[in-house]
């Protein structure tokens, strides 16, 4: 059964109807709100684009105060059967999410991105490519591919990706980058990668700045 995800919604700049979305994905033991914030600086520069963040379905025993888009074994001590089960259960609810969205704004799947943060970028590109449609494109910063050797046979539709990840990052490491995108372009999809130099597991500027560029090239125009 699909649980719903709890949501902030962060209507267009321009005040008018939504011509696009961007759906934050938060990581481990956040909430939506940890990432909201990331609206007020792109949003001047996306003018109609609609600005979600939900909250993942599940409590973090980590952190009583977050959540978890599924178990991570070495943090938790759950075992590889439960993180999995975890995994697919929080892919059916956020797919349910997604839909909803699309449907009450009145939007299609290319003018949909994601945006998601270590474990929001994990489930984004587990679920993305996995959707019957293409959306315009994932931005994951500071995440892995979850089963890559799965990708290529599993992936449906094939966004574009920017993944960013901070060379000083002692929470997931560096390495993941370029093992995400080398399954990313074997398996075919449009790959762009960047490293911020004296970053550690979290978004610097010159990360987000290539982020803002990725979004407004992908995502529909305005007008």
């Amino acid at each position: 059964m699909t649980r719903a995800l709890q949501s902030e919604r962060r209507g267009p700049a321009s005040g008018g109807a939504a011509k696009s979305a961007v759906v934050f994905l938060h990581g481990y033991g956040a909430d939506g709100a940890d990432l909201l914030g990331l609206a007020d600086p792109l949003g001047p520069h996306l003018p109609d684009t609609v600005f979600f963040a939900p909250n993942a379905p599940e409590n973090c025993p980590a952190n009583p105060f977050g959540y978890q888009w599924f178990p991570i074994p070495w943090l938790d001590g759950s075992s590889e059967e439960q993180a999995l089960n975890g995994l697919l259960a929080a892919a059916d609810d956020l797919n349910g999410f997604l839909d909803e969205i699309l449907a009450q704004e009145g939007l299609a799947p290319e003018q949909l991105a994601l945006v998601g943060f270590s474990q929001g970028t994990m489930i984004s590109l587990h679920v993305a490519p996995r959707r019957a449609a293409p959306i315009a494109g994932i931005v994951g910063f500071s995440g892995r591919l979850l089963q890559p050797e799965a990708l290529e046979a599993e992936a449906i539709s094939k966004p574009p990706v920017l993944l960013i990840h901070g060379d000083q990052d002692d929470v997931v490491p560096l390495e993941s980058l370029p093992h995400a995108a080398d399954a990313l372009v074997a398996a075919g999809f449009e790959t762009y990668s960047h490293i911020s130099k004296g970053t550690a597991h979290g978004i610097a500027h010159d990360g987000l700045s290539l982020a803002l560029s990725f979004l407004r090239e992908k995502l529909p125009k305005s007008g």
